[in-house]
């Protein structure tokens, strides 16, 4: 695909319709000189500079990668009009891509009439889905494990609803026996399951949760942020296949999250809520005088906390789905291949007496640590971060992260290692780019 070529097309298309409109002339006060321009536009290209290769195979650093190609160009068209998905006057060709998109999000998932719609963030989609918990259980407070984003921790706050956090067994995910036990409490309404942890891709037991889900009269949601479209991978054959229950369980929740702009190929920001009961719309409910005027058809902000959203987010999806639907022969073959370079990784780190493997990945997460002497926290958290540094030092760089485990994880995977500190880094790496495999 020449990027190039199909972002010239953008602009071309974008001159072609609004010529339809007859000519006008910008103000001049919009106007811009091509020279200052120029001076302007070298100096932001010169410090753009100051970024990771995001882009490159040797990245493996954090949850980071380029936008595909198509989504860039969806993007970019869209956004020459800059439609806002909020009403339908504001945007009714990116409005309804974004129903269309959220269908095949819901297809995924396997929701079959849900109420859904994009958001800006991952953020954002999980502190909606906390809010439909809070006004469906005012009383109660909302469970989720220590492993779990920090986002629901924080969200409670904003909500003026107690969080509980719940302890993770020994694989980084959440305890289900501690987890009944506070359930037996009463004081939980809605229980957080992760599909997909930020710091080792861990995926809650989902299907043994819907059991307590019954038996004590709670709610589940899924924040499957970041391991969302592995859902494609369920029960695939071959080393990239994942077991099927836990993420066909999640058919059976109450709400769930994915993020668009990791696995999705989308660029920042473009996130997505989905309820399982689209009769949560009624907590959503308001009124706005000047913006539902132009159909009687269900707007889009009448279902969102927020208010302006970018329709080029919801075209940039649309167009990538067109293209790479998520489907397991589609984009499952590009989350299949990071997956299978993470498996590769783990072996290669097996293999090695320089560096042993923390925990085999779930999803596309490796995580381990250097071989130190004396084999000490302390001294495993001073080579993580040397490795960390000088990898990036190098001729050739590769770019990792750290994550910050603590002496009772670490030592539960690895007895041999002398808990002389509270905890250590080991080495992080998130082969989330297909290239990657090669």
């Amino acid at each position: 695909m020449d990027l190039e070529h199909w972002l010239r097309e953008a602009a071309r298309s974008n001159a072609r319709w609004s010529a339809g409109f007859g000519p006008y002339e910008p103000h001049p006060s919009l106007a811009v000189d091509d020279d200052r321009f120029a001076e302007v536009f070298g100096e932001f290209t010169e410090r753009l500079k100051d970024n990771y290769p995001f882009f490159h195979p040797r990245y493996a650093g954090q949850m980071l990668k380029p936008p595909h190609p198509a989504a860039v160009v969806g993007y970019v068209t869209a956004m020459l009009i800059n439609p806002n998905n909020h009403a339908l006057d504001g945007g009714p060709a990116t409005a309804l891509m974004e129903r269309e998109v959220i269908q095949q999000l819901a297809d995924l998932f396997g929701f079959t009439a849900p109420l859904g719609h994009l958001t800006t963030s991952g953020t954002v989609a999980n502190l909606e889905a906390l809010f439909v918990a809070r006004e469906l259980h005012p009383d109660r407070g909302i469970a989720f494990s220590s492993e779990a984003h920090y986002t629901h921790g924080r969200m409670c706050r904003v909500l003026g609803v107690q969080g509980h956090t719940v302890p993770v067994c020994d694989q980084g995910r959440m305890d289900l026996t501690a987890l009944e036990e506070l359930l037996r409490t009463g004081r939980v309404g809605t229980v957080v399951l992760t599909a997909g942890t930020t710091g080792l891709g861990a995926i809650d037991a989902m299907d043994q949760a819907l059991s307590l889900r019954e038996r004590y009269g709670v709610r589940i949601h899924v924040d499957a942020a970041y391991g969302g479209f592995f859902t494609l991978l369920a029960g695939a054959e071959g080393p990239a296949g994942l077991a099927a229950a836990p993420w066909r369980a999640i058919a059976r929740c109450d709400s769930v999250v994915v993020d668009p702009h990791k696995h999705g190929l989308q660029p920042y920001g473009c996130g997505a809520v989905l309820f399982a009961d689209p009769e949560v719309g009624r907590f959503y409910l308001h009124d706005s005088p000047y913006t539902y005027f132009t159909s009687d058809e269900l707007h889009l902000g009448e279902i969102s906390l927020e208010c302006s959203r970018a329709g080029a987010s919801a075209a940039a999806l649309w167009l990538t789905f067109r293209l790479l639907p998520p489907t397991p022969e589609g984009l499952g073959r590009v989350l299949a291949a990071g997956r299978r370079a993470a498996l590769r990784w783990a072996e290669l780190i097996e293999s090695s007496e320089a560096v042993e493997l923390y925990q085999r990945p779930e999803l596309d997460i490796v995580t381990c640590f250097p071989v130190t002497d004396p084999l000490c926290l302390s001294a495993v958290d001073a080579a993580s971060e040397r490795v960390m540094r000088e990898g990036m030092a190098a001729d050739d760089p590769v770019f990792l992260s750290t994550l910050r485990a603590s002496a009772s994880a670490l030592t539960a995977r690895r007895p041999e290692v002398a808990a002389d500190a509270d905890g250590a880094r080991v080495l992080r790496s998130v082969l989330m780019k297909p290239e990657a495999e090669h």
